[in-house]
């Protein structure tokens, strides 16, 4: 498997050169989101006072800076992916192919991630020279960080993977993909943290799986869990990575039985 990545990982970097300025378009649109956040909610923290909700305007300046480091290395575009493949048949060569076709989306997804490293640390650097956070991190939640971010990534790929795989049942899957990530935009920390949101609404937070992609690893690795909040947040990422190893499983099966392509 290490052979098949590597060849697929080294496509994919080919790949991913041909559309640099495309790149360099999508990674100005991913880094302006969290920068608007991260500018409104330090001022009206300076107009209240100095704080909301327990966050200062350094609090704030060191969330958005490690969530857009977090949903960049946790995001895919999968769900926006299977509508055309379906549609224009191009998954039929993908099927006659022995190797699971997951291997390669995730090889894809990987290699623009180590491409993107190049813009997105040194914007996170211009940030924190911008805004000076307020960084209460240890070596140990580093540590537990990056378990949390292997789990979130593959959690967040195998979810978003599987409900791709609806344009099996149906071509026009845009209108789905717009309401699952209008979902995740309030409900995994990116308008803004989980804890200044009503009390129902962090309430069903809790049990999707958005928070446990974005805002978990995040809330971690600044110090704002307890011990027992960061143990119960992994284990909750090992059953959302188990679901969704069970749903790709069985939606792909059913799914294939189901395929007829469509064609351009």
């Amino acid at each position: 498997m290490f052979s098949i990545y590597w060849s697929y990982l080294k496509t994919a970097l080919a790949l991913q050169f041909q559309y640099r300025v495309a790149m360099s378009i999508y990674m100005i649109s991913r880094l302006l989101e969290p920068t608007v956040y991260l500018v409104i909610w330090t001022t009206v923290a300076d107009a209240r006072g100095g704080n909301v909700g327990g966050y200062t305007p350094a609090d704030f300046a060191a969330y958005y800076i490690v969530l857009m480091l977090v949903n960049q290395f946790t995001f895919t575009w999968i769900m926006h992916e299977y509508e055309f493949r379906i549609r224009s048949g191009n998954l039929s060569a993908v099927l006659l192919k022995p190797i699971h076709p997951i291997h390669s989306d995730l090889a894809d997804n990987i290699g623009y991630k180590v491409l993107t490293s190049v813009i997105i640390f040194p914007a996170a650097g211009f940030l924190y020279w911008l805004f000076d956070p307020a960084f209460q991190s240890s070596l140990t939640l580093l540590g537990l960080f990056t378990v949390s971010m292997i789990l979130a990534y593959l959690l967040r790929f195998l979810l978003e993977w599987s409900l791709a795989l609806i344009a099996f049942w149906t071509t026009r899957t845009e209108a789905f993909n717009q309401m699952y990530f209008l979902l995740g935009l309030f409900l995994s920390g990116r308008i803004a943290p989980l804890d200044l949101l009503p009390q129902w609404l962090r309430a069903i937070a809790d049990v999707l799986p958005f928070k446990w992609a974005i805002a978990f690893p995040v809330e971690l690795v600044l110090g704002r869990l307890s011990t027992g909040e960061i143990a119960s947040g992994l284990m909750t990422q090992a059953v959302w990575l188990a679901i969704g190893l069970v749903l790709h499983r069985v939606v792909w099966w059913r799914g294939v039985k189901k395929y007829s392509a469509v064609g351009a």
